[in-house]
């Protein structure tokens, strides 16, 4: 397996700050604005990926 991605900006501040917290998994501290979060995915939506399709009157 895999390491998972690391955030690169606090959801909350949007400082880099960023350092890996002891609550487990996924939990992150942010030393700017002294907040702790977790990120956590959850799945693939079943829809996947959809474009618009964009039509316009030509002129």
């Amino acid at each position: 397996m895999s390491e998972r991605a690391a955030p690169f900006y606090c959801p909350y501040c949007g400082d880099e700050d960023l350092r890996p917290s002891e609550q487990g998994h996924g939990a992150w501290e942010c030393a700017a604005c002294n907040r702790a979060f977790q990120l956590k995915f959850l799945g693939l939506l079943s829809r996947g990926v959809q474009q618009e399709e964009r039509g316009g009157a030509e002129t």
